[in-house]
This record gives structure tokens, C-alpha cells and sequence, in this order.
């Protein structure tokens, strides 16, 4: 089994975007379903009630798949490197 360093807590990501305006989104750890590894709620980040944009998922292998409908897949991309990238500042 490949061992993977995700994110671990709520970070924001910036988005660009193709069909419009660049964004920062809200990165939530969330409890895995099923047999997934990790898993991650997406938000708009700076909402007083943010949209939820979905969910990536990570399974043992480190293959995520993106389970909504408003992210281009060229948006999942880089929210998947972001987390999968992401290094905690201190």
C-alpha cells in the first residue's frame, strides 16, 4: 500500500477559474465513506453561508475522484494537488 501525506486540517486553496472569476475555496477534512482514504468538502470561502461545491475523494492508492457537478475538471486538478501538496507553514 502507498503511504500519502494529505492535508489534515481546514485550508483555503485558490482556484483559477476558466469560465469566470478566480476563487478561494474552502478545503474541509471530512470523514471517508466507505472503503475511501480521505476525504474533503469543498466551499466558497469567504461566504456568510459558503455554497458546498462538492467533495473529493482519495481511496488507498491516492486516486481521487470529484463527487459533484459545479467544478470544471481542470478546477478538481488543482484542488487534488493542493491537497495532496499541501505543506502546513508553521
Amino acid at each position: 500500500m502507498i503511504t500519502h501525506s494529505y492535508l489534515t486540517r481546514e485550508a483555503k486553496a485558490f482556484v483559477k477559474r476558466i469560465n469566470g472569476p478566480d476563487e478561494i475555496i474552502r478545503v474541509v477534512p471530512d470523514q471517508p465513506p466507505g472503503k475511501v482514504a480521505q476525504c474533503y468538502q469543498l466551499y466558497t470561502a469567504f461566504e456568510e453561508r459558503p455554497d458546498n461545491l462538492g467533495r473529493i475523494l482519495f481511496d488507498k492508492q491516492g486516486y481521487w475522484i470529484y463527487d459533484g457537478d459545479l467544478l470544471t475538471v481542470e478546477e478538481q486538478e488543482q484542488l487534488a494537488n493542493f491537497i495532496i501538496n499541501y505543506i502546513e507553514r508553521l
